[in-house]
């Protein structure tokens, strides 16, 4: 991918015995937060080169997300799926039945921990939104919903979810320019933050 941003976050070097798992996690935590863009293209031998290890696992690890629906192969690379408005259209209607069932799951399971985080990023979507930061808004929003998402003791529930980030991403960054569209935004996100302090489940179900 030609970008300055590092693969992996912080020091701590790659463990030889868990290198392709641990390059796909951290690939596919960055595909979750936006970090690749629809313009970036994955090659196997630049990422190998910026960790310091060999192209087998770089090409394991990718070729592992693209089995998970989170990239396609080009023969220049991986580089994000193109989402057709139909794609868009299908995906909601399999979050409509996944979502709200998932959110009313972790409401009855959130920690004090997690709620002082959906505390935070609320907080910092309300900033972003007085202060008309449309990438701010989007990551507090981001983290609002993964934060929720990983109080859902259900992990392959979590993890099917989460493998619709492209579509969630998509969706972002086509409408939260409007600022009628931020406005539903923080008026849901207020919402559903008072139903999940309250683990009020069947109430974050129906929000």
């Amino acid at each position: 991918m030609h970008s300055d941003k590092p693969y992996v976050r912080g020091p701590r070097p790659l463990r030889p015995n868990s290198l392709r798992e641990q390059i796909r996690e951290n690939l596919r935590l960055r595909l979750q937060h936006g970090d690749i863009g629809p313009d970036d293209r994955l090659v196997d031998v630049e990422i190998a080169g910026r960790l310091g290890v060999s192209r087998v696992p770089v090409r394991e690890a990718l070729l592992q997300l693209v089995n998970e629906g989170y990239l396609v192969g080009t023969t220049r690379g991986f580089v994000l799926p193109k989402l057709s408005a139909q794609d868009i259209s299908d995906i909601f209607d399999v979050r409509r039945l996944l979502e709200p069932r998932a959110a009313a799951n972790a409401a009855r399971h959130l920690s004090d921990e997690d709620a002082a985080t959906l505390r935070t990023a609320l907080e910092r979507a309300r900033r972003a939104h007085a202060a008309h930061d449309v990438d701010e808004l989007s990551l507090a929003n981001m983290q609002f919903r993964q934060t929720w998402l990983k109080a859902e003791p259900n992990w392959r529930l979590a993890a099917t979810i989460a493998r619709f980030a492209d579509q969630v991403q998509t969706v972002r960054l086509g409408t939260l320019h409007a600022r009628a569209t931020q406005d539903i935004v923080i008026d849901g996100l207020g919402r559903l933050f008072d139903a999940f302090v309250r683990r009020d489940a069947a109430a974050v179900e129906a929000l």
